[in-house]
């Protein structure tokens, strides 16, 4: 181990010049807090602490140096302000009385907030994490020191303080992988600014050390930060709920601010005037599209906002799923697979045991009719009833109870290998498309199920032929009008956003590029929706989706859509 004493507690580099390092010009006679660790603690045997960064409601970070790896590093101690403290000259940490119960749920979520950020380490959003343990009567995670600076800060050098949306998506999309993984694991990252998103030397954008998901919560006894302009309405004190799509709000505030070059407006104010304004000259520079899912991303209420990352990133992506999915051959099923995770093993044994089930009973139908048949045959040639005998016979028809065709999710196929069914009801089929239901399921049948009919009734079951797609023919320097009849003609729904004019258009015609999402030959569901961005007769263009007044500036005007 080196020498501990010879070294600057900032940046672990040899000190040459005394108490004030050469490298960091950071001064050692400055020393933690009592509050805190004090510097050159040993945890582990071999994490060294260093000074304070940085205090959040949850944990404490400091510089760090692991001495069997010669390298330095960021030590998070879980430490949340206002419910624990650390007394003069001790290493343990205090907890007050009444807050044991929190304090030991929010240190098991400290855990398994950096324990999940260990197993994610192969993504590109991550800082590296590599060690997690309990000591001193809390927990610590160990991450790996990464040379970065502020997404904001590196917006502020830009010369114009925004960037374009080509530049953007480079820098974002693969953040949005990390934070589905996230939510795929429970946890909700709640903190999302142009503060805690980092850019590294290697160009990647990721997330700095972050809190638990409860400290971003105003329902919470920890400690909150509110970040106007980031935080989600449902963060402020009332009656929503944090959720996925609550890190969604923040995301897509982070691509506003890094497109437009303001912040957002903080979500209580936007709640009484939903109104984001982007300049002219900047929205002629962004897609369609990324207005449109910035538009939902924005959206005040948790409940109308894009609910899931991958439907904000097909949408950023002008790929809604449905597109891709009628794009799809039908037998690749592992196609959505890859983004839905992994088949559901439970699911498939269910399936086979159903398959087992219907072929006993089909067995025992064809038992039961051979013996019924033999009943008969020694009735009628046995010669033990008088078959002479004037009777008088009372035939009554059996009733079926019908099936649940529909909720159980059937094929045409499994109906048709039915034999019971078949022998009590006349069934047959008609077919429709839908958006809902795969190809092949029955999604329709015209006798409720729990109904009791007569034997052979005659049952009609829809069988979906999947979704109904089209290809978005190009409409651009049309009429609004002629463009929106050719598009409904269609099946499409239609909504016009108009765009600024400098005079060298026609009026009420629709731009002719970049001026349709989804884009001219794209092969989509009918009755999805098409926008189409409109040349007007004014300065500034009334766009129906989201956004926040920035500056008395002409503009366009983005209105929060459902």
């Amino acid at each position: 181990m080196r020498d501990l004493d010879n070294l600057c507690s900032n940046c672990f580099q040899e000190l040459t010049q005394g108490s004030v390092c050469a490298e960091c010009g950071h001064d050692n006679d400055t020393k933690n807090d009592t509050m805190y660790l004090s510097e050159k603690t040993v945890l582990q045997g071999k994490y060294v602490i260093g000074a304070v960064k940085e205090h959040q409601s949850d944990a404490v970070s400091y510089a760090g140096y692991d001495s069997q790896l010669d390298q330095k590093i960021i030590i998070r101690e879980f430490y949340p302000r206002g419910i624990a403290n650390r007394f003069d000259a001790t290493t343990e940490i205090h907890i007050r009385q009444k807050y044991t119960a929190e304090y030991n749920r929010y240190k098991q979520d400290f855990i398994t907030l950096w324990t999940t950020m260990e197993k994610l380490h192969s993504l590109s959003a991550v800082v590296p994490v590599y060690d997690v343990f309990e000591e001193n009567g809390t927990a610590y995670a160990i991450i790996e020191f990464m040379d970065t600076i502020p997404l904001r800060e590196y917006l502020l050098r830009n010369k114009e303080g925004y960037i374009l949306w080509d530049s953007a998506r480079l820098m974002f999309m693969p953040v949005l992988t990390t934070i589905e993984a996230l939510h795929n694991n429970g946890i909700i990252h709640g903190s999302i600014t142009p503060d805690s998103l980092v850019l590294c030397r290697d160009g990647k954008v990721r997330l700095a050390p972050f809190p638990i998901s409860a400290s971003t919560d105003s329902g919470s006894i920890l400690q909150t930060v509110v970040n106007d302009g980031y935080t989600a309405l449902e963060q402020y004190d009332n009656g929503h709920k944090i959720c996925p799509a609550t890190d969604i709000y923040s995301f897509s505030a982070c691509i506003y601010r890094a497109l437009v070059g303001t912040n957002p407006a903080d979500a209580p104010a936007r709640e009484i005037n939903d109104k984001l304004m982007i300049p002219n000259s900047i929205a002629e520079s962004i897609p369609i599209h990324v207005i449109k899912a910035l538009g939902g991303g924005l959206q005040i209420y948790p409940e109308k906002r894009i609910a899931t990352i991958a439907e904000f990133r097909d949408l950023l992506d002008a790929a809604p799923t449905v597109q891709a999915k009628a794009a799809e051959p039908m037998e690749d099923i592992y196609q959505e697979g890859a983004r839905g995770g992994y088949p559901d093993y439970a699911k498939i044994e269910q399936d086979e045991k159903r398959k087992k089930s219907k072929t006993a009973v089909t067995v025992l139908l064809v038992l039961v009719i051979i013996a019924v048949c033999a009943a008969v045959y020694v009735v009628k040639f046995s010669g033990l009833v008088d078959t002479n005998k004037e009777t008088t016979t009372t035939t009554q028809v059996a009733q079926y109870e019908v099936p649940n065709f529909v909720n159980n999710g059937y094929t045409q196929s499994d109906v048709e290998s039915n034999g019971a069914w078949n022998e009590q009801f006349k069934i047959e089929y008609q077919y429709e498309y839908s958006a809902d239901a795969d190809e092949g399921i029955v999604f329709k049948q015209s006798v409720d199920a729990g109904t009791k009919l007569d034997s052979g009734s005659q049952i009609i079951l829809t069988v979906s032929k999947g979704i109904q797609t089209e290809t978005v023919p190009n409409v651009g320097g049309l009429s609004v009008e002629e463009a929106t009849q050719k598009l409904e003609t269609l099946g499409f729904k239609v909504t016009t956003v108009q765009v600024y004019n400098d005079g060298s258009h026609q009026p009420n015609t629709v731009k002719s590029s970049y001026g349709m999402a989804p884009e001219a030959d794209s092969v989509i569901a009918v009755g999805e929706e098409i926008i189409l961005q409109v040349y007007g007769e004014v300065q500034t263009t009334t766009l129906p989706e989201t956004t926040v007044p920035e500056s008395t500036t002409a503009g366009v005007s983005v209105k929060a859509g459902e």
